[in-house]
């Protein structure tokens, strides 16, 4: 029995819908289905509680002694970035001093608004901190920002295609920026698999994915119903626009272009100057300010 997880994001459930309710052949593999934020299943991951896990490239780098990252079922991809949002246009460099959400400390969005920021502003680069980041799951960032509890937020999945309803602007485009500064498709998350599974076990994993994102393409309607059950956001287009913007080329196989991101992204987190220990509030303890 492997304990798999994954997100309810509808590219997640896209992808393992087949795989979750037995429409393709297993070869002989059973799986225990553990459906969670992401965030929650980088901690389970770094307990090492699961075997097969949807982890973000930023928790990936602390894994790479027990797990390997899976050619199929990743998030990478061009246009895809995380944005940071706010209720008035601006720059970045306006937000200093202010209060940013962030859907959590090990997502690949929290690292590259990091390295974005140090990028961008000379006390960020020289290790300072000028901003404090609020921890909270993704749904909930815009409305924090639209009712006056955050200066901004830092936005991912769906979000991107809702948050102009919540009277919010962008400030910033992170895989925008990604893509200018490296030419590399953005790596977002991906699937990893313990080494201990061993090396038949890690090639026909791989191959289950493929088969079963194949299996929702071709059943999207049926596919529809689970994915709905799952999403944060039901609006039909928003989800069909998800799935088709998160399940790519890179997530039927990274290839070497994706594989380039990942390192790339990974070596930047190990170089960058960030701040050892940035200012991280948990959402409690956030009041309403207007």
């Amino acid at each position: 029995m492997i304990r798999l997880g994954f997100s309810p994001c509808p590219n997640d459930t896209f992808i393992f819908y087949a795989l979750a309710h037995r429409k393709t052949d297993a070869r002989g593999l059973s799986f225990h289905l553990i459906i969670e934020d992401v965030e929650t299943l980088n901690r389970l991951a770094l307990r090492r509680e699961a075997e097969v896990l949807k982890v973000s490239c930023h928790a990936y780098s602390s894994l790479r002694d027990d797990y390997v990252f899976l050619r199929s079922g990743g998030a990478m991809g061009r246009g895809c970035g995380p944005l940071l949002v706010a209720k008035s246009p601006g720059r970045p460099g306006d937000l200093r001093g202010g209060r940013i959400g962030i859907p959590g400390r090990l997502t690949t969005a929290f690292l590259l608004l990091q390295l974005f920021l140090s990028s961008a502003d000379e006390d960020h680069r020289q290790g300072d901190m000028p901003y404090t980041f609020v921890e909270m799951p993704f749904h909930r960032i815009m409305g924090a920002v639209r009712e006056g509890k955050l200066d901004a937020g830092l936005i991912i999945h769906e979000s991107r295609f809702t948050y102009p309803a919540y009277g919010l602007v962008e400030i910033a485009d992170l895989g925008v920026w990604w893509e200018q500064e490296t030419g590399l498709p953005l790596p977002l998350g991906g699937i990893i698999a313990k080494k201990s599974l061993g090396p038949s076990v890690l090639q026909t994993l791989e191959e289950l994915i493929r088969d079963s994102i194949a299996y929702s393409r071709a059943h999207e309607d049926e596919a529809m119903h689970y994915i709905k059950h799952h999403a944060q956001e039901l609006s039909e287009e928003v989800i069909r626009n998800h799935i088709a913007l998160y399940v790519n080329e890179y997530t039927l196989d990274s290839g070497d272009e994706g594989r380039a991101a990942l390192e790339e992204l990974m070596k930047r987190r190990e170089t960058a100057p960030l701040s050892p220990v940035p200012h991280i509030l948990p959402e409690s303890t956030i009041p309403f300010r207007g």
